[in-house]
């Protein structure tokens, strides 16, 4: 039942996907990834002063390098919502674990294990379905940057990992994560300029933020209560919410050889996490 916790952060990570898809009319996508990030540091500091928790770190070279690669993860991430439906977004952004699974060959130097192999193939060919003919003209730039932003999004996991290993904590993480993303989209938009903020504005921040925060909690508690092989199934449901939202709001109709490529997608990325759990533990990268 504990892994089930892995649902709700799906929904609440669809529910984030449509507050930035409705904040696209009133601010750029650089935008809400700062306030997205301002309202997370704040969440996190408050927590770790509340229990106490250390916020130095020694290993800070290592947070910079996950900070820098989340933080273009989830620029690419936003600004692929406000142009595409939102179940490709979220379809494309959620290949993070087949490229996760070409690093641990290829950077981690782990054994080829050719199920692996496989599991890839189909979560490309996958990709592939997703990206034509399913997109017009107009939008390749936004599906290759969906699906770059799932490559930055396993480099950010395998970062993770690594902060894992050195002993710090989930909270930790989160915290250095947060606070570079605001610093650098903060400095971007003191070059360029910010958008007024009106009454809607701020309450879609708002849920931005607090929906984003939650589902955070929420898949920690499952990948720390839940089993693994479960958790990291479950945690394609976001697609699923993110379809029924796109249907009912948007009248997001896919064609079905786009509703195949996000299947081969969901299949290929679920059976890639759960081969890689063999080598290592399943922690979410943002």
């Amino acid at each position: 039942m504990r892994s089930l916790w892995m649902l709700v952060a799906g929904f609440l990570f669809a529910c984030m996907g449509v507050l930035v898809k409705l904040g696209a009319a009133y601010f750029s996508s650089t935008e809400l990834v700062f306030y997205r990030s301002l309202f997370g540091v704040w969440m996190t500091y408050l927590v770790i002063r509340y229990y106490r928790l250390p916020v130095t770190t020694p290993h800070w070279r290592v947070h910079c390098w996950r900070g820098i690669s989340g933080l273009i993860s989830l620029l690419m991430f936003f600004y692929c919502i406000t142009q595409l439906p939102l179940a490709t977004a979220i379809s494309l952004n959620y290949t993070w674990p087949l490229f996760l699974a070409l690093f641990s060959t290829l950077i981690l130097k782990e054994h080829i294990r050719w199920p692996l192999v496989c599991t890839v193939l189909v979560g490309f060919i996958g990709v592939v379905l997703l990206l034509r003919p399913s997109l017009p003209e107009d939008h390749w730039v936004a599906g290759l940057l969906g699906m770059a932003s799932g490559f930055f999004a396993a480099i950010a996991y395998i970062n993770v990992k690594q902060l894992g290993e050195l002993g710090e904590s989930e909270w930790q993480v989160v915290f250095y994560f947060t606070l570079i993303s605001t610093l650098g989209t903060g400095v971007w938009l003191l070059f360029t300029a910010f958008s007024p903020v009106n009454w809607d504005g701020l309450l879609l921040l708002l849920g931005t933020g607090v929906t984003a925060t939650l589902a955070q909690l929420a898949m920690t508690r499952a990948y720390h209560q839940g089993a693994t092989m479960v958790v990291t199934s479950l945690g394609y449901s976001t697609v699923l919410f993110a379809s029924l939202w796109g249907i009912l709001l948007w009248n997001e109709v896919l064609p079905p050889v786009a509703w195949l490529g996000m299947g081969l997608i969901v299949l290929g990325g679920t059976l890639s996490g759960i081969l890689s759990i063999k080598q290592a533990p399943a922690v979410a990268p943002k």
